[in-house]
């Protein structure tokens, strides 16, 4: 029984490194699909943008409310911006942008694609001479690495406005002086990993919910199976690539 279940695992992890390695085969290589692609980042990006404020929006409010106390006892009201902002952009924003949009956006493609693989429309795109790889899974998972950053910046902005609204609760400051004070604490080693590792972030979440999708089995029920297994995975996968970027980050400071 250990001995099957230990066959299945690595056939599993070789299929899903074969499958991540015909992204790279295809994502240079001509014809692109520039429409589908655009429409996928609509998608990925637009259709985000108002959970992902909301989110980054309350996680500056709490940060700030939070820390308050503490920096209070010390003397020391003035650090809360540069706090909230070191906080938000090394690690909190990209974490819970990129989480979201694995619940978001993983779980959706792991069910489109499954139920596409179901109703046999995949199998018929492969009859009609379409690439369906190209067609579906690198155009979203294009989407994902591109608009992830791009919504991780988006939503550590909005959570620096947030914490500049909860700090003027009890303490009046200007917008200008709190953004001031929040970007003196930044540094180039502060930025730059975060947004390179959101790129990660979002070809994994698009990558993994595809192949979840792709790969799905017959019957309605592996949709469901499908959408959650890409959350769950991405997630995952999410967490491991933060580990070994913040050991990175470590080693080159």
């Amino acid at each position: 029984m250990q001995r099957t279940l230990n066959k299945t695992f690595f056939y599993n992890a070789g299929d899903m490194v074969a499958f991540m390695a015909r992204f790279f085969k295809y994502v240079f290589k001509p014809p692109y699909e520039i429409r589908e692609t655009l429409y996928q980042c609509y998608l990925v990006g637009y259709k985000s943008t108002f959970l992902i404020g909301l989110t980054g929006f309350i996680m500056g409010v709490v940060l700030a409310i939070q820390t308050r106390p503490s920096m209070a006892e010390f003397g020391a009201i003035s650090l809360i911006p540069g706090m909230v902002s070191v906080s938000v952009v090394r690690e909190i924003g990209p974490v819970i942008t990129a989480i979201i949009c694995a619940g978001k956006i993983g779980s959706r493609m792991g069910a489109e694609l499954g139920s596409m693989r179901v109703t046999e429309q995949i199998d018929a795109m492969e009859v009609s001479a379409i690439n369906p790889y190209r067609y579906l899974v690198v155009t979203r998972t294009v989407a994902t690495t591109l608009m992830v950053p791009l919504l991780a910046i988006y939503a550590d902005i909005i959570a620096l406005y947030g914490g500049y609204i909860a700090m003027n609760i009890h303490d009046k400051t200007s917008l200008q002086h709190f953004f001031v004070a929040a970007m003196h604490h930044l540094e180039f080693i502060d930025v730059f990993p975060a947004v390179i590792k959101t790129f990660f972030f979002g070809w994994v979440i698009g990558i993994i919910g595809c192949y979840k999708g792709y790969n799905a089995r017959r019957g309605t029920e592996s949709v469901g199976i499908a959408a959650n297994s890409a959350v769950v995975a991405s997630s995952l996968a999410v967490f491991i690539i933060d580990l070994i970027a913040a050991q990175i980050t470590d080693l080159l400071s």
